[in-house]
């Protein structure tokens, strides 16, 4: 697990932010929570319609800000440990797009998930982020489930949900206006027990490999 700690610090290199302080970090990759400031760059991701093509579209700056207020700067507070988190890239200090780990609209289901800015496609930020974000549900929150979902032609997200240890079963629909739009939605599901043993295997063969 690497979120930082006061002990331990956050990294800090000469061209990254570090206001607000990144709580969770991977090779290459750091999260940290928005501010109100970060509302030109949410619009401009959410002004891209192929970026939102499977996002429930393009919305506008209103739109956007309403969603910056209450989904996720009123979150924050409203369900400690979750939310939706912008992601940096550690080298260069920009902003590559945005993890998650919060309920689904109208449930009490808690998603995980992510959206990437176009510079940041290819890269395999999306799966390198959102296992840490899985472990970081499971192993600290001690959360007993975590889903994930996405459009049915989503094919590369539903890779993503796949490689980080979530399993596919089937399809769900809701009825959130959020999703309703879209129908049944392919369905994952990771169980807190069965995905610790799986990755505490690894950490040990690992172990085992570097002596």
């Amino acid at each position: 697990m690497r979120a930082c700690s006061r002990a331990r610090g956050c990294y800090a290199g000469p061209q990254v932010r570090t206001d607000p302080p990144f709580w969770l970090t991977t090779d290459r990759l750091a999260l940290r929570r928005f501010t109100p400031g970060d509302l030109d760059w949410l619009a401009a991701l959410y002004g891209d319609a192929e970026v939102t093509r499977y996002l429930g579209g393009v919305k506008s700056r209103a739109q956007t800000a309403e969603m910056l207020d209450t989904r996720i700067l009123r979150y924050y507070d409203e369900h400690p440990g979750l939310g939706i988190w912008m992601t940096i890239e550690r080298a260069t200090g920009e902003r590559a797009g945005f993890h998650l780990l919060n309920h689904i609209r109208g449930e009490s289901i808690i998603q995980v998930g992510y959206a990437l800015a176009r510079p940041a496609w290819g890269k395999g930020y999306a799966t390198e982020m959102a296992s840490e974000v899985l472990r970081y549900g499971f192993h600290d929150l001690k959360l007993p489930e975590i889903a994930g979902m996405t459009n049915r032609e989503n094919h590369a997200s539903q890779r993503v949900l796949l490689k980080i240890g979530l399993e596919r079963r089937g399809e769900r629909a809701f009825a959130h206006p959020d999703y309703a739009s879209e129908g049944p939605m392919a369905w994952f599901e990771g169980h807190a027990a069965a995905w610790l043993a799986e990755h505490a295997e690894e950490a040990e063969n690992a172990e085992e490999e570097e002596k």
